[in-house]
């Protein structure tokens, strides 16, 4: 009997646009303060595309930077997923912009709708084809562009969201390698309620009245969200680790979804965590929803707090409600 195939992560390429918009401008264009955006997100500055770049675009150069640092032909992808809530357009999918862009021929893709958790939830699904067998190379990216669907004038919001992506290669472990090791995910639709962006869809497709009524924004409230990310961050977390005998001590690095550093410290605080094992760089890229999981990888990379070998936890929640936790064994 055969032994079951485990995916591994074997490389990682993470791309943001230029253009920066700081605390100070946002000084300019709403009634906030840097003080209170750091003492509240912890964000001091994001970075926002130019009119005409799309999630697709942003998805294409993270692929470019994973190649230049681990060169293969690309005509060897056997799938492309893609996690975003900010696609180009309805209908082709995201993965399919980013496969004609990229020449890729003879593979297939879709995109992952979770909100936050959707670098999370296409990893996930990803990794499932590679255990399966047939797939030997998995392109699983996470881009988004939330500038296109954020209120500039809405400073709860505004403050919060920047544009990014990232991209990770899924491969079949050696033997002797964990890869990745286990999930673990959850949805609860009530959450919708309190983030959410009401217009554009089949519901409530563009109109004049939806743009007047700015229904093609986010809407959020953030008491709630926060009080649901605090609590589902640490019940996921927890559960994954239980279910492999593990605790928070076992960890080496903590890459989570960066939507505020309060809750990441406080999960982390949680697992009982030192602050060294953690990963934070909200305060340079803001929360770019599916690309918070793989920028903070490569954050993680640059501080020396991820190596070979390393145990990692990976964690987010998001729009939805949605919620997950990865066990990760670093390959490279």
């Amino acid at each position: 009997m055969s032994k079951p195939v485990r995916a591994k992560i074997s490389a990682l390429g993470t791309y943001v646009p230029p253009r920066l918009l700081t605390n100070a401008d946002l000084e300019k264009m709403v009634d906030t303060t840097n003080d209170w955006i750091m003492e509240r997100v912890g964000i001091r500055e994001r970075h926002l595309v130019d009119k005409g770049v799309g999630a697709s675009d942003l998805a294409v150069e993270a692929v470019k930077k994973l190649l230049k640092s681990h060169p293969f032909d690309l005509q060897q992808v056997d799938l492309i997923v893609v996690g975003t809530v900010t696609p180009d357009m309805m209908y082709p999918s995201t993965a399919c912009l980013v496969q004609h862009k990229l020449g890729i021929e003879n593979t297939w893709g879709f995109d992952v709708s979770a909100g936050c958790s959707g670098f999370l939830y296409a990893l996930n699904t990803g990794t499932k084809f590679v255990e399966s067998g047939r797939y030997k190379k998995v392109l699983v990216i996470g881009a988004d562009v939330n500038s296109s669907m954020t209120d500039f004038t809405d400073r709860a919001v505004c403050i919060i969201f920047g544009d990014g992506a990232g991209a990770v290669l899924l491969e079949p472990a050696e033997e002797g390698e964990d890869g990745i090791i286990d999930h673990v995910a959850q949805v609860e639709g009530m959450g919708g309620q309190y983030l959410y962006m009401p217009g554009g869809g089949s519901l409530n497709p563009a109109s004049h009245d939806t743009v007047d009524q700015k229904m093609h924004y986010i809407h959020q409230d953030g008491k709630q969200v926060f009080k649901y990310a605090v609590k589902k961050m640490s019940e996921m977390t927890e559960r994954v680790l239980e279910r492999n005998k593990l605790t928070g001590k076992d960890v080496d690095c903590f890459i989570a979804h960066q939507a505020n550093r309060r809750i990441i410290t406080a999960t982390a605080e949680r697992l009982e965590m030192p602050a060294e094992k953690v990963v934070i760089n909200i305060d340079r890229f803001g929360n770019t929803t599916a690309g918070t999981i793989p920028l903070a990888m490569q954050t993680a990379l640059e501080e020396k707090k991820l190596k070979k070998g390393n145990l990692v936890l990976l964690a987010a929640v998001g729009a939805g409600f949605t919620s997950g936790a990865t066990l990760v064994r670093w390959a490279f």
